[in-house]
Protein backbone atom coordinates (compact mmCIF):
# COMPACT_ATOMS: atom_id res chain seq x y z
CA UNK A 1 0.00 0.00 0.00
CA UNK A 2 1.51 3.09 -0.64
CA UNK A 3 2.18 5.84 1.97
CA UNK A 4 -0.62 7.97 3.21
CA UNK A 5 -0.02 11.33 2.34
CA UNK A 6 0.52 15.02 4.30
CA UNK A 7 -2.97 16.86 4.15
CA UNK A 8 -2.47 20.15 4.19
CA UNK A 9 -5.48 21.56 2.39
CA UNK A 10 -4.92 25.58 0.94
CA UNK A 11 -6.27 28.49 2.95
CA UNK A 12 -7.75 29.89 0.38
CA UNK A 13 -11.57 31.63 -0.45
CA UNK A 14 -14.63 29.88 -2.73
CA UNK A 15 -14.75 30.13 -6.05
CA UNK A 16 -17.75 30.26 -7.23
CA UNK A 17 -18.45 30.20 -11.04
CA UNK A 18 -22.51 30.21 -10.93
CA UNK A 19 -24.94 29.83 -8.65
CA UNK A 20 -28.79 29.58 -8.93
CA UNK A 21 -31.64 28.32 -6.96
CA UNK A 22 -30.91 24.34 -7.94
CA UNK A 23 -26.99 24.75 -8.87
CA UNK A 24 -23.83 25.60 -7.21
CA UNK A 25 -20.41 25.51 -9.81
CA UNK A 26 -17.39 26.17 -8.19
CA UNK A 27 -13.47 25.99 -9.08
CA UNK A 28 -12.19 23.50 -6.79
CA UNK A 29 -8.58 24.57 -6.00
CA UNK A 30 -5.65 21.78 -5.94
CA UNK A 31 -5.09 20.07 -2.36
CA UNK A 32 -8.36 20.33 -0.85
CA UNK A 33 -10.56 17.09 -0.74
CA UNK A 34 -13.91 16.93 -2.28
CA UNK A 35 -15.37 15.06 0.67
CA UNK A 36 -14.30 13.93 4.04
CA UNK A 37 -11.71 11.81 4.11
CA UNK A 38 -11.43 8.43 6.21
CA UNK A 39 -8.82 9.43 8.66
CA UNK A 40 -8.49 12.03 11.29
CA UNK A 41 -7.75 15.60 10.16
CA UNK A 42 -9.17 15.22 7.18
CA UNK A 43 -12.88 16.64 7.53
CA UNK A 44 -12.18 20.11 5.79
CA UNK A 45 -13.03 19.48 2.15
CA UNK A 46 -15.19 21.54 -0.58
CA UNK A 47 -18.49 20.29 0.68
CA UNK A 48 -17.65 21.20 4.09
CA UNK A 49 -16.82 24.68 3.27
CA UNK A 50 -19.61 25.07 0.52
CA UNK A 51 -21.97 23.89 3.31
CA UNK A 52 -20.89 26.22 5.70
CA UNK A 53 -21.99 29.29 3.66
CA UNK A 54 -24.55 27.42 1.27
CA UNK A 55 -25.89 24.66 3.85
CA UNK A 56 -28.53 23.42 1.16
CA UNK A 57 -25.30 22.28 -0.81
CA UNK A 58 -25.24 18.27 -1.74
CA UNK A 59 -22.41 16.69 -3.93
CA UNK A 60 -23.06 15.25 -7.08
CA UNK A 61 -19.30 13.59 -8.14
CA UNK A 62 -15.51 14.10 -6.98
CA UNK A 63 -12.31 15.42 -8.09
CA UNK A 64 -9.02 13.71 -7.34
CA UNK A 65 -7.45 15.86 -4.11
CA UNK A 66 -4.76 16.78 -6.76
CA UNK A 67 -7.10 18.13 -9.16
CA UNK A 68 -8.15 21.32 -9.55
CA UNK A 69 -11.38 22.36 -11.65
CA UNK A 70 -15.04 22.69 -12.10
CA UNK A 71 -17.16 20.69 -9.68
CA UNK A 72 -21.05 21.27 -9.77
CA UNK A 73 -23.41 21.03 -6.79
CA UNK A 74 -26.90 19.95 -6.22
CA UNK A 75 -29.20 22.33 -3.64
CA UNK A 76 -32.02 20.13 -3.91
CA UNK A 77 -32.46 16.41 -3.46
CA UNK A 78 -34.22 16.46 -7.47
CA UNK A 79 -31.63 18.15 -8.62
CA UNK A 80 -28.87 16.08 -7.14
CA UNK A 81 -30.85 13.09 -8.26
CA UNK A 82 -31.01 14.53 -11.90
CA UNK A 83 -27.19 15.62 -11.88
CA UNK A 84 -26.24 12.21 -10.96
CA UNK A 85 -28.57 10.34 -14.15
CA UNK A 86 -26.51 12.93 -16.08
CA UNK A 87 -22.81 11.53 -14.87
CA UNK A 88 -24.15 7.96 -14.85
CA UNK A 89 -25.49 7.99 -18.26
CA UNK A 90 -22.35 9.75 -19.49
CA UNK A 91 -24.63 13.07 -21.09
CA UNK A 92 -22.20 15.22 -18.74
CA UNK A 93 -19.01 15.95 -21.13
CA UNK A 94 -15.82 16.97 -19.00
CA UNK A 95 -12.21 18.50 -20.59
CA UNK A 96 -9.39 18.65 -18.87
CA UNK A 97 -5.84 20.25 -19.22
CA UNK A 98 -2.76 18.46 -18.23
CA UNK A 99 0.76 18.57 -18.35
CA UNK A 100 2.64 15.37 -18.90
CA UNK A 101 6.30 14.34 -18.91
CA UNK A 102 8.22 13.83 -22.77
CA UNK A 103 6.49 13.77 -26.33
CA UNK A 104 2.66 13.13 -26.32
CA UNK A 105 2.73 11.72 -30.00
CA UNK A 106 1.21 11.72 -32.10
CA UNK A 107 -1.18 15.63 -31.95
CA UNK A 108 -4.44 13.65 -31.09
CA UNK A 109 -5.44 9.71 -29.99
CA UNK A 110 -8.07 7.74 -28.55
CA UNK A 111 -6.83 5.63 -25.58
CA UNK A 112 -9.26 2.31 -24.82
CA UNK A 113 -6.97 0.57 -21.93
CA UNK A 114 -9.35 -1.49 -18.91
CA UNK A 115 -8.23 0.28 -15.31
CA UNK A 116 -8.87 -1.74 -12.00
CA UNK A 117 -7.72 -1.21 -8.53
CA UNK A 118 -3.53 -2.32 -7.97
CA UNK A 119 -4.69 -3.66 -4.55
CA UNK A 120 -1.42 -4.06 -3.15
CA UNK A 121 -0.44 -0.05 -3.55
CA UNK A 122 -4.03 1.34 -3.31
CA UNK A 123 -5.34 3.68 -4.03
CA UNK A 124 -2.93 2.94 -7.33
CA UNK A 125 -4.81 2.29 -10.23
CA UNK A 126 -3.46 0.10 -13.02
CA UNK A 127 -4.04 -1.27 -16.97
CA UNK A 128 -5.85 -5.12 -16.11
CA UNK A 129 -7.04 -6.50 -19.23
CA UNK A 130 -8.44 -9.38 -17.26
CA UNK A 131 -10.16 -7.84 -14.56
CA UNK A 132 -10.20 -4.16 -15.73
CA UNK A 133 -13.54 -2.07 -15.90
CA UNK A 134 -13.30 -0.15 -19.71
CA UNK A 135 -12.13 3.34 -19.99
CA UNK A 136 -11.18 5.62 -23.16
CA UNK A 137 -10.02 8.84 -23.08
CA UNK A 138 -9.60 10.90 -25.96
CA UNK A 139 -6.92 13.54 -26.12
CA UNK A 140 -5.47 16.44 -28.68
CA UNK A 141 -2.19 17.97 -27.99
CA UNK A 142 -2.14 21.98 -26.87
CA UNK A 143 1.73 22.45 -26.98
CA UNK A 144 5.25 20.96 -26.76
CA UNK A 145 8.72 22.34 -25.09
CA UNK A 146 12.01 20.57 -25.05
CA UNK A 147 10.73 17.86 -22.12
CA UNK A 148 7.09 17.93 -21.93
CA UNK A 149 3.64 17.91 -23.41
CA UNK A 150 0.45 19.97 -22.78
CA UNK A 151 -2.27 18.36 -23.87
CA UNK A 152 -6.35 18.92 -23.64
CA UNK A 153 -8.15 15.52 -22.43
CA UNK A 154 -11.40 14.27 -22.95
CA UNK A 155 -12.56 11.31 -20.18
CA UNK A 156 -15.36 9.24 -22.56
CA UNK A 157 -15.56 6.98 -19.29
CA UNK A 158 -15.54 8.18 -15.39
CA UNK A 159 -12.90 5.60 -13.87
CA UNK A 160 -10.58 6.42 -10.68
CA UNK A 161 -7.50 7.61 -11.71
CA UNK A 162 -8.00 7.33 -15.55
CA UNK A 163 -6.70 10.34 -16.85
CA UNK A 164 -3.37 9.79 -14.91
CA UNK A 165 -3.34 6.09 -15.64
CA UNK A 166 -3.70 6.36 -19.15
CA UNK A 167 -0.92 9.05 -19.82
CA UNK A 168 0.89 6.73 -17.68
CA UNK A 169 0.32 4.29 -20.44
CA UNK A 170 1.62 6.19 -23.03
CA UNK A 171 4.58 6.83 -21.31
CA UNK A 172 4.29 10.26 -20.45
CA UNK A 173 3.05 10.69 -17.13
CA UNK A 174 1.46 13.99 -15.28
CA UNK A 175 3.52 16.09 -14.57
CA UNK A 176 3.75 16.26 -10.02
CA UNK A 177 1.96 13.25 -9.78
CA UNK A 178 2.17 11.94 -6.40
CA UNK A 179 1.48 8.42 -6.76
CA UNK A 180 2.75 7.72 -11.03
CA UNK A 181 5.36 10.39 -11.70
CA UNK A 182 8.91 9.35 -10.90
CA UNK A 183 11.95 11.46 -11.07
CA UNK A 184 11.90 14.93 -12.76
CA UNK A 185 8.39 14.40 -13.83
CA UNK A 186 7.86 14.53 -10.25
CA UNK A 187 9.63 17.41 -9.34
CA UNK A 188 6.73 19.69 -9.95
CA UNK A 189 4.60 22.24 -6.89
CA UNK A 190 1.56 20.41 -8.08
CA UNK A 191 -0.51 17.39 -9.77
CA UNK A 192 -0.66 19.48 -13.33
CA UNK A 193 -4.18 18.11 -14.17
CA UNK A 194 -6.91 20.48 -14.05
CA UNK A 195 -11.14 20.22 -15.16
CA UNK A 196 -11.57 22.57 -17.65
CA UNK A 197 -15.09 22.38 -18.80
CA UNK A 198 -18.18 20.45 -17.47
CA UNK A 199 -20.99 20.44 -19.77
CA UNK A 200 -24.16 18.81 -19.03
CA UNK A 201 -28.72 19.37 -18.44
CA UNK A 202 -29.54 21.77 -16.39
CA UNK A 203 -31.97 20.24 -14.05
CA UNK A 204 -34.66 22.99 -14.24
CA UNK A 205 -34.86 24.11 -17.70
CA UNK A 206 -33.35 20.73 -19.36
CA UNK A 207 -31.05 22.83 -21.61
CA UNK A 208 -27.40 22.12 -21.80
CA UNK A 209 -25.15 24.24 -20.13
CA UNK A 210 -21.26 25.05 -19.77
CA UNK A 211 -19.25 25.86 -17.07
CA UNK A 212 -15.20 26.62 -17.18
CA UNK A 213 -13.00 27.24 -14.82
CA UNK A 214 -9.46 29.03 -16.22
CA UNK A 215 -6.42 26.56 -15.89
CA UNK A 216 -3.26 28.28 -14.04
CA UNK A 217 -0.30 26.30 -15.49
Amino acid sequence: MIPDFVYNPPDVPLDILYQDDQIIVVNKPAGLLSVPGKLAGRSDCLVSRLQAELWDTLLVHRLDCDTSGVMIFARTKQAQGFLGQEFEKRRAKKTYVARVWGQLTPDEGHIDLPLCTDWPNRPRQMVDFENGRPAQTDWQVIARDATTTRVRLFPLTGRSHQLRVHMLAQGCPILGDPIYAKGEALAFPRLMLHAETLSLHHPTSGEMVSFTAPCAF
